[in-house]
């Protein structure tokens, strides 16, 4: 651990992602916090703070920290549009002027979302940003603010585009392995689209590379090495529980259940290169078969399949 790195403020800490951020930043002998909605509970290990991106005054009782990690926020799953900008956007906004005389640095998670239609191009962190779904131009507006008033307060910032992140629960678990099981899985388009994945191992481990070797001032794409095509995905994964491939649901039934926002960042195809984080961070599992192997077994240990 850097020795001038101590303090820790995760908001999203009880999430897919937070709370295990929180873990590994604990194991690393870093002082965390973690901000936490009442009724959730957080790792013992760290000082717990109870609040909402989206209430009025959150009190941090004096604390002063190194770096927060910015992750809580609604997903696409929710459909309102003004819902997402409370949480997304306002909430972000609400929780800068909380923080910004207490940190020296905030690390912001987003997705590749933001990249909107990119064909065949191989994306990089050069590429612009394209948004195509309300649900991303309001994450796109809270990066946008982020970056504005962090070098107007003279804090650090630095931006991770996560692909789609898979572990031991969270979306992968709940809603792919559950419904395989169930042979009630079903993809939109056919599952012909290409997608980043990423274990969550990995997205963590890029998050604290970024932190620890200084890397501010920029935007990360975390992904694996190897795009695939969420159908090619899907069926590995089948294959290791003894799962039927799964078959396809029509758009418009898709997005009557799920909303078409979320259909449309979820059949977005992109290939994504992931050579800027893999400078700071060695991927412990370099592509998706090596990193569902591991799920699963896991997952077998836990008696959870």
């Amino acid at each position: 651990m850097n020795k001038m790195t101590k303090s820790i403020l995760v908001t999203g800490a009880t999430g897919f992602i937070g709370s295990r951020l929180v873990e590994e930043l604990i194991n690393k002998g870093y002082n965390v916090t973690s901000l936490i909605r009442k009724g959730k509970k957080g790792n013992p290990k760290s000082k717990i703070i109870y609040g909402d991106v989206t209430d009025e005054k959150i009190n941090f009782n004096d604390n002063q920290f190194d770096c927060v990690f910015h992750l809580a926020s609604h997903t696409p799953l929710e459909k309102n549009k003004k819902v997402l900008e409370k949480v997304n956007l306002e909430g972000t906004k609400k929780l800068f002027n909380e923080i910004k005389s207490i940190t020296k640095s905030i690390i912001y998670i987003s997705g590749l979302g933001v990249y909107g239609e990119t064909g065949e191009t191989i994306v990089n962190e050069n590429q612009k940003y394209n948004p195509n779904t309300d649900f991303v131009k309001i994450r796109l507006d809270a990066e946008k603010f982020l970056r504005d008033n962090t070098s107007k307060n003279k804090i650090d910032f630095a931006v991770v585009h996560f692909g789609d992140v898979y572990g031991p629960d969270g979306w992968f678990y709940e809603m792919l392995i559950k419904r395989l099981k169930k042979n009630t899985f079903r993809m939109p388009k056919g599952g012909e689209y290409y997608k980043g994945f990423v274990h969550v191992d990995d997205a963590v481990g890029s998050m604290i590379a970024i932190l620890e070797n200084k890397r501010f001032g920029e935007s990360f794409i975390v992904a694996d090495a190897s795009p695939v095509t969420f159908k090619e995905f899907t069926n590995f994964t089948a294959d290791q529980i003894n799962a039927k491939h799964p078959g396809n649901v029509p758009m418009f039934l898709a997005k009557a259940i799920l909303g078409g926002d979320l259909i449309k960042l979820l059949t977005t195809s992109m290939k994504v290169s992931n050579k800027k984080i893999s400078e700071i961070y060695e991927f412990k599992y370099s592509n998706y078969k090596e990193g569902v192997k591991q799920i699963i077994s896991k997952l077998n240990e836990n008696n959870k399949i």
